[in-house]
């Protein structure tokens, strides 16, 4: 029992808890459908991008239902020192307003930067935005938590993204 008071397992089984959740409630407002919708764009928001020749990754964001979507990301930079981001985030929308969905947000990816590689995961709620008029453009905003070893040993911190980092798509 000493083993779960642990801060890590805690803050692991509060993640596999809230994501367990929110994948099940169900939706129940109107607002911007993207089921079926492909996206491209980008997203900045793991850590390997603050580092030393960090770059956005390239984003690919698809939503299976209108409430459940799915994005990769992939980001390379062969500069010395190298960097690179592999990952996925998973979707539940919450919300809808007319030109905005909220969402759950849950995801983890593979890292490389200034000659370290790690893991890195991701939790936390965000909204995509459309500006009328161009309903095919989306800007997201992110916030809440990030668990990772870039570093060399496991980190817990805040996060908060802005669409410049959140990510921007193009949806198809």
């Amino acid at each position: 029992m000493g083993n779960l008071l642990n801060p890590k397992k805690r803050f692991a089984l509060a993640i596999l808890g809230a994501a367990a959740l929110w994948g099940a409630l169900p939706s129940i407002c109107e607002a911007k459908d993207l089921q079926g919708r492909f996206g491209l764009g980008y997203n900045n928001e793991f850590s390997s991008s603050s580092a030393e020749n960090g770059v956005p990754a390239i984003s690919f964001k698809y939503h299976f239902t209108k409430d459940i979507g799915m994005e990769g990301v992939i980001g390379a930079s062969t500069a010395s020192p190298s960097n690179s981001v592999f990952g996925v985030k998973f979707f539940k929308n919450l919300f809808y307003e007319t030109n905005l969905n909220f969402y759950f947000m849950l995801g983890g990816g593979l890292l490389n930067a200034s000659n370290r590689s790690g893991a890195e995961f991701l939790v936390g709620f965000g909204a995509e935005f459309f500006i009328p008029g161009l309903e095919s453009l989306g800007f997201s905003v992110e916030t809440g938590g990030s668990f990772g070893n870039l570093s060399g040993r496991f980190v817990l911190q805040t996060l908060g993204a802005s669409f410049l980092n959140a990510g921007m798509h193009f949806y198809f």
